[in-house]
């Protein structure tokens, strides 16, 4: 027995786990259904067949090994809420051991079915290292009418651990969530109040995580500190991005793996202009120039941030359009807290440290270095994707409809932001 764990612990952390879920209540109950891979939890004495290092599972001993693994990896590690009120410990009403090929978890039926059937016969040639544990964990619950969430902290199972997730409320509907590692806290049926806090949030850590924004608004205000030019300036950026940040979210944007290369080079490519553009017109900046530049920075930057927030909007529930606006609004938040800190931050270093024009100069060269190697880098990944002219059929017209739209609405903003709004605010 010792010799035997002695190898189970010797084996190392699975690199890719894949683990399939449904949660369905019904009635005063709500079932978890899970499967996972068996090597994925370790330490575990695993009745053997033959020799012991046969590897070869002993069904007719596994059962009581089956229900540890299922207790000490995945539900000690499973925080299920009603409401906000956290459930009681769960109970693992059956357990199975599935083969690789075996299909059951195509849909909560077949999966329920598979886990209170008939178990594999004793005498199947089970290799553990290759088989599954299929788990099915009961909670009592109020009603099933409740909004329920789940805190899933499986990560350790693997190097990198992903789940897909279903969600059956009572209404008959399905809704799936697929992530990656320890997502926190996911509600399943959110509020639109918690949608609103939720996305504003992601929006605003998003805003802050995002390095080319910040020095994108680094370069900007570097000569422009006046509070009306800055307020001029990120009101321009925030109407650019939030056109594209909107459109992408309800599919105006191209999904083929060169979109996000080609968003990011002209990210870097933006910032490097900037910078340099400051170094160049250092004492003769034009505001008006600067706002156009922005707004379309800001067509650009959005999709940057869509691309985002395309992995959490499966988060929102029934609350995409919701969400879509929360998101931009955190994202406006964030860069604005950048905004109020960076402006008295130049303001100091330009008075105590270093003369304004040399220190525009530097600072913008730093800026202009590091975006140079950003689009050099990028650009190369960008080479490596094969371009294909798209076939003019009914998709590609009903897309260029699309595209068009975007442009005229673009048009139509910044005509009315500096042809209308901006020369009434002059004579006023």
């Amino acid at each position: 027995m010792f010799a035997g764990a002695a190898i189970l612990r010797a084996h190392d952390i699975p690199n890719e786990v894949s683990i399939h879920a449904f949660i369905k209540p019904d009635g005063q109950r709500l079932r978890l259904v899970v499967r996972v891979p068996l090597i994925a939890m370790r330490d575990m004495d695993y009745p053997k067949r033959g020799s012991i290092n046969s590897g070869l599972l002993d069904l007719s001993r596994a059962e009581r090994t089956l229900r540890d693994a299922a207790t000490l990896w995945v539900a000690d590690d499973i925080e299920m809420y009603e409401e906000d009120t956290r459930l009681a410990y769960p109970v693992v009403a059956q357990v199975r051991a599935a083969l690789p090929a075996d299909r059951s978890f195509e849909s909560y039926d077949a999966a329920v079915a598979h886990l209170t059937g008939a178990p594999l016969p004793d005498d199947t040639e089970f290799l553990w290292t290759q088989g599954m544990l299929d788990i099915l964990f009961e909670y009592p619950i109020h009603s099933d009418q409740s909004r329920f969430s789940i805190r899933p902290k499986l990560a350790r199972l693997g190097l990198r651990t992903n789940t897909a997730l279903r969600f059956l409320p009572s209404d008959g509907s399905t809704r799936a969530f697929d992530f990656a590692g320890d997502p926190g806290l996911v509600r399943l049926d959110p509020r639109w109040t918690q949608a609103v806090s939720q996305f504003v949030s992601r929006g605003f850590s998003h805003a802050l995580d995002s390095l080319d924004p910040l020095l994108f608004l680094f370069c900007l205000v570097i000569p422009f500190r006046r509070l009306d030019a800055v307020v001029a300036i990120a009101a321009s950026f925030a109407v650019g991005h939030s056109i594209t940040l909107i459109a992408s979210a309800y599919g105006y944007a191209p999904d083929q793996l060169w979109f996000p290369s080609l968003i990011g080079t002209l990210t870097a490519l933006s910032i490097f202009y900037t910078a340099v553009e400051n170094i160049v017109n250092i004492g003769a900046p034009k505001l008006e120039r600067r706002w156009l530049f922005t707004f379309g920075f800001g067509l650009i930057q959005g999709f940057g941030f869509s691309l985002g927030l395309r992995q959490v909007l499966q988060f929102a529930g029934s609350h995409a359009l919701t969400a879509v606006f929360s998101f931009n609004a955190g994202i406006a938040l964030g860069l604005l807290l950048v905004l109020m800190l960076l402006i008295p931050a130049l303001d100091a270093v330009f008075r105590f440290v270093v003369a304004e024009r040399l220190g525009a100069i530097i600072l913008s060269a730093l800026a202009a270095h590091t975006a140079w190697h950003w689009m050099i880098d990028r650009g190369d990944v960008l080479r490596q994707y094969r371009f294909e002219w798209p076939a003019l059929d009914l998709v590609f017209w009903i897309a260029a409809m699309r595209w068009a739209m975007l442009a005229v609405i673009a048009a139509g903003l910044y005509w009315l932001i500096f042809s209308v709004l901006r020369p009434r605010e002059l004579r006023t």
